[in-house]
């Protein structure tokens, strides 16, 4: 009797700890066969959860449970994902993630390229670029890569001159000829959309300027060329912290968002405010 207990003790001690090796963490199995494994991936609203909802069903298919988690900052979806909260995000472009690593002491890497916002600038006080009033106030990013890119777009439009030395980190510091006198005003990027009429100017990120209710291919005064470098530079992608960037669930999300399917519905649904890198 006491060697039938024993033998039904030791089976059961098996089945358990056979019961704990098998993980829905994608992080840990990165098998997606023969079970299902869950995705925990933060995004943005818009674009980046919309379309990440039009590949959920494809990987649903592959057996992978797609959990997205909505954010409106920059900041927690990248220390979600270094502190194994996440297993991706995906709402931001490669130099935010560049500078999150460098500023912020996180390990994350580009897992795949999905697509370019164009920045634009945006009408509050002024309608007119050819008409901005001496001592104009224009809101950019307080962010230090959306900054720079905001203060390059101005110059690209000939209104500053920036320290060619400054690049892709310029701050106001840098401006080297600003014959109007242009003042800035830093703000968080999810709050220029909302606070538009209490400057002349404001220069947004694609993706705050379709969450605030505008058209940046209409409602834009001008915009970053999409054929240009800066399309390069910001392109947006799915950031893993690395050593997860060949784990088969994110390769294989990868692989979804990288289709002629996912290409369709950016051209259809965003029309040029958002274009595909792939």
């Amino acid at each position: 009797m006491k060697k039938l207990l024993a033998l039904v003790f030791a089976l059961t001690m098996v089945l358990s700890l056979a019961a704990c090796g098998s993980s829905n963490d994608a992080d840990k199995s990165g098998d997606t066969a023969g079970e299902t494994v869950t995705l925990k991936v933060g995004a943005t609203p818009t674009p980046h959860a919309e379309i990440l909802a039009v590949v959920k069903d494809d990987l649903a298919k592959q057996g992978i449970n797609l959990e997205v988690t909505e954010y409106s900052d920059y900041v927690i979806p990248n220390t979600a994902v270094e502190d194994g909260e996440l297993d991706a995000n995906f709402f931001q472009h490669i130099t935010y993630m560049e500078d999150s690593n460098a500023s912020k002491g996180t390990h994350l890497v580009n897992a795949g390229n999905i697509h370019y916002e164009p920045m634009g600038i945006y009408a509050g006080k002024t309608t007119d670029l050819n008409n901005i009033p001496d001592g104009a106030t224009i809101a950019v990013p307080n962010d230090a890569t959306n900054e720079g890119r905001a203060l390059l777009l101005l110059q690209d439009l000939k209104l500053i001159e920036i320290n060619p030395d400054a690049g892709l980190n310029a701050t106001p510091n840098d401006i080297t000829s600003n014959p109007k006198n242009l003042k800035f005003k830093e703000l968080d990027a999810a709050m220029l959309a909302q606070t538009r009429e209490d400057v002349d100017l404001s220069i947004i990120n694609s993706n705050f300027a379709i969450q605030g209710g505008l058209d940046p291919k209409t409602d834009a005064l001008a915009s970053e060329d999409p054929q240009s470098d800066a399309a390069k530079a910001y392109t947006n992608i799915i950031a893993v912290k690395e050593g997860n960037e060949n784990n088969e669930a994110i390769k294989a999300l990868v692989a979804a968002l990288q289709t002629e399917k996912v290409k369709e519905f950016i051209d259809t649904t965003y029309k040029g405010s958002v274009v595909a890198m792939f």
